[in-house]
């Protein structure tokens, strides 16, 4: 089942993504499953989070126990504060004083973790509907856009950003029935619209437009599924951005919308029984005063997912309840009906690690069939196959009893397995695991051929294998770069292959197995009008980081790029939750680099799954400093092979990728010039008491548990802020500018709030004479998310803002 909590960002300038269930979507992002997890972004590099190390000393017993504050180990100033700082010149001679707001600062507010008390003195910006807290915003949403008036090269980007988006992008086909169905979006409409037509050859229509559903283009398709036949679309609305998605259903021959309504389903796919008749799907009971509730907003903990059966024409009150575990709340659980359409199966996790349970019911052997359970209190009649956390699992197809199955199982870089559910001890590889390669995914088509993904550090190769014996058969050639998804189903004998790489702003592959060895035809391509490969280079180094580990950095840039240190440079990262960030093609990073001279890096650090589990294990949990010390290892490089200088140095990462840029500005303050932190994990003691925030346990660990909170107050955002000054008298921190959203349920806002206020008092008005002159800002939207779903216009402006105000901090000068 694919994971949809990781707190991973998905923003783009180049081609807005769907999580569309009829069609295998991995965009340029890696993640194993749909998953609430933190997230990071397809096209343009993620944003970041903002982390800040802190050391702590063990306390002996015979001391009282130290309290912790967001400041730095020195006392407090006892002056009365300033409610100024400086918006620094480009030269960094100092410049226009900013204003920072004040912000109330509750120091009562003390917590006892394990005998360390830890003082939370903005908890009330937790609570997003007090009219303290909207006077926050107002304020800092006033200084921002002060700030942001006097960086001169954001309506340039603005305009070039707007001018390369508007191409017509394709996503690809999917066959359900006779019919084909698939994603067009003619340049700069809001969201992308799905279209259907008879055959490769018909005349495409309009199927459904969610232009057509808001007027400012924040509703968007979150999830959707074609039944078996062709005749009915299930798809789920969100919106802005939240992650909770009502359920309709169309009638495809008249695009009919029928009166079926889901509602407060979360993190879910949806899956047809064969006969049409309903869908499976999974829903969180409504959340209290769920009527006059702006979804979205709230901050209520996510627990006691279900999972529920619809049959058309019913209202939801009717549907079926098909499986529950009231002694284990945040269990999060899927139902996919397999390719026979008679075995059902249920997917059941408990975080963000790729690791789940299998249970399995035969539908088509129950008496009265579902039907006989409407009204009924009675779970459906589960067999658990795999009844622990030990590995993944994930169905890939099916003859009768026996499934083949991709698991991590004895393989942290990925096999395929087979077992007989009539003989569930015995399991046999059908492909073995790779020795250095991992294998992503698998899809059958033409009955038994095999299309395997793997990821060749960081780029995706393609094999084709007999899907019985699992015996090699051929190797699709593709480019270097990121295969966006695979549209194939076992009873077609063609598959549309997605692609994409930093300079190909992308390829729809068409692959017939009809005849002979199966050859890539190119069947649709995006041309972006003004971009030019052959001005660009891109290529990938190894560095060392400070234990010896090595890992990959993409590096792209214009080709008569001179190392002399004088170019600006945008450093991207994630490092977290098993997902690998791949090579895309972005809009925003050519026009930074073809009119900025800007070079763009993404580095592939630990904590990630570039290299399979055992990779991804060497940056979580305790091991998380890792994922810190190759990110700031990969600056140094880009330092000392003179590709950019500290002062030019822009970094940037989302969601969980935030967390890192965090750690990093914090234990290397001298080493950038500017951040840029997006929808960021930021309060790393509390994020598991908000929405989905428990998932994230996983890779994080839990305030909750002594040793685990060790490892998280160390590299807190919040809590870790210091006055870097006091240990180099000439070092502040870089510009910074934090991005939330109001409807962000993922990572809710207050994570970024929080630390805002802590930053801007900390380093800006408990003092005096403060020498941070360096902006501290930020950027808060409304009517967003976490970033799936963004309107194309709000992807474009908040580009330029951040573009723009990058541009000004690393003294950036344009270029035509």
């Amino acid at each position: 089942m694919p994971s949809l909590l990781h707190p991973f960002y998905f923003f783009s300038s180049s081609i807005p993504r769907h999580q569309a269930s009829f069609v295998f979507t991995a965009a340029t992002v890696r993640s194993p499953s749909p998953s609430p997890s933190p997230s990071p972004s397809p096209s343009l590099p993620p944003t970041s989070l903002l982390i800040f190390k802190l050391s702590l000393l063990p306390n002996p017993s015979n001391q009282q126990p130290k309290t912790f504050s967001s400041l730095s180990a020195s006392p407090l100033q006892t002056s009365p504060p300033s409610t100024m700082g400086s918006l620094s010149a480009p030269d960094g001679t100092g410049g226009v004083q900013l204003p920072y707001p004040p912000a109330r600062r509750d120091e009562s507010v003390v917590e006892d973790y394990h005998g360390v008390k830890v003082s939370d003195p903005y908890r009330w910006l937790e609570d997003p509907d007090s009219e303290e807290t909207k006077a926050f915003v107002e304020e800092q949403v006033k200084l921002t856009d002060s700030v942001l008036s006097t960086c001169e090269l954001r309506e340039k980007l603005k305009e070039r950003i707007t001018k390369l988006f508007d191409h017509p992008r394709y996503e690809a086909p999917s066959k359900r029935g006779d019919k084909y169905f698939y994603f067009h979006n003619t340049g700069l409409q809001a969201q992308s619209v799905l279209y259907v037509q008879d055959g490769l050859e018909g005349k495409p229509e309009v199927l459904l437009d969610p232009n057509t559903l808001s007027e400012d283009g924040t509703v968007s398709l979150g999830t959707l599924k074609v039944s078996e036949d062709g005749k009915y679309l299930a798809y789920g609305l969100n919106s802005s951005g939240s992650d909770w998605i009502t359920i309709k259903v169309m009638r495809i021959a008249d695009k009919r919308v029928e009166e079926d309504t889901i509602s407060w389903a979360k993190f879910t796919g949806i899956s047809w029984t064969h006969d049409s008749k309903g869908f499976f799907y999974s829903r969180y009971p409504a959340p209290k005063d769920g009527e006059k509730l702006d979804a979205g907003t709230e901050t209520d903990i996510n627990l006691y997912q279900e999972s529920c059966y619809h049959f058309l024409g019913t209202d939801q009150s009717e549907d079926i309840l098909c499986w529950r575990d009231q002694e284990n709340p945040k269990q999060i659980m899927g139902a996919t009906v397999a390719d026979d359409g008679k075995h059902l199966l249920l997917y059941i996790s408990e975080g963000c690690d790729p690791v789940n349970k299998i249970y399995y019911c035969d539908i088509s052997t129950l008496p009265g069939g579902l039907q006989s359970f409407r009204g009924s209190n009675k779970l459906l009649p589960f067999t658990k196959l795999v009844d622990n956390f030990d590995a993944k699992y994930e169905a890939i197809a099916n003859d009768g009893a026996s499934f083949t199955f991709l698991t991590n199982k004895d393989a942290p870089r990925y096999k395929l397995v087979r077992v007989d559910l009539n003989d569930p001890s015995s399991w046999t590889d059908v492909v073995p695991e790779s020795e250095k390669d991992v294998l992503e995914s698998a899809d059958v088509v033409n009955g038994d051929k095999l299309i395997l993904s793997y990821l060749s550090d960081v780029k995706n190769v393609l094999e084709i294998r007999d899907l019985r014996t699992g015996s090699f058969l051929h190797q699709l050639p593709i480019d270097i770069g990121t295969v966006t998804g695979v549209s194939a189903r076992r009873q077609d004998n063609v598959a549309f292959i997605g692609f994409t790489s930093f300079l190909s702003p992308g390829i729809i592959y068409q692959c017939d197995f009809g005849f002979g060895d199966p050859e890539l035809k190119v069947f649709r391509e995006t041309i972006v009008p003004g971009f030019d490969r052959s001005e660009f280079q891109v290529k990938q180094v190894f560095v060392t980081s400070k234990d010896g580990n090595k890992f990959p950095i993409f590096i792209g840039s214009k080709k008569d790029t001179k190392l002399d240190g004088s170019n600006p440079c945008l450093l991207y990262g994630y490092g977290g939750f098993n997902i690998s960030i791949t090579p895309s093609f972005s809009v925003t990073r050519v026009t930074l680099a073809k009119h900025l001279g800007a070079v763009f890096c993404m580095a592939n650090i630990r904590g990630g799954g570039e290299y399979g589990e055992e990779w991804h294990k060497a940056g979580s949990l305790g091991k998380k400093q890792n994922v810190f010390d190759d990110f700031i290892s990969a600056g140094e490089y880009l330092v000392s092979e003179g590709y950019t200088q500290a002062k030019k140095l822009c970094i940037e990462g989302a969601s969980n990728g935030g967390l890192l840029v965090g750690a990093c500005i914090n234990q290397r303050p001298d080493l950038f010039g500017c951040a840029l932190a997006h929808v960021g994990v930021m309060d790393m003691l509390r994020f598991h008491k908000f929405t989905i925030g428990h998932a994230w346990t996983s890779d994080y660990g839990c305030s909750e548990k002594e040793e685990e909170f060790h490892w998280l107050i160390k590299y807190s955002p919040l809590h870790n802020v210091r006055r870097p000054w006091e240990v180099s008298p000439d070092v502040q921190y870089p510009p910074t500018m934090l991005l939330t959203a109001d409807h962000d349920d993922r990572v809710v806002p207050h994570h970024s709030l929080k630390l805002l206020a802590t930053l801007q008092y900390v380093l800006c008005t408990s003092l005096e004479n403060s020498p941070q002159t360096n902006p501290i800002i930020g950027r808060i939207d409304r009517k967003s998310g976490h970033g799936a779903g963004r309107p194309t216009q709000k992807m474009i402006d908040e580009a330029a803002d951040r573009y723009g105000f990058m541009a000004k901090m690393v003294n950036a000068t344009w270029t035509e």
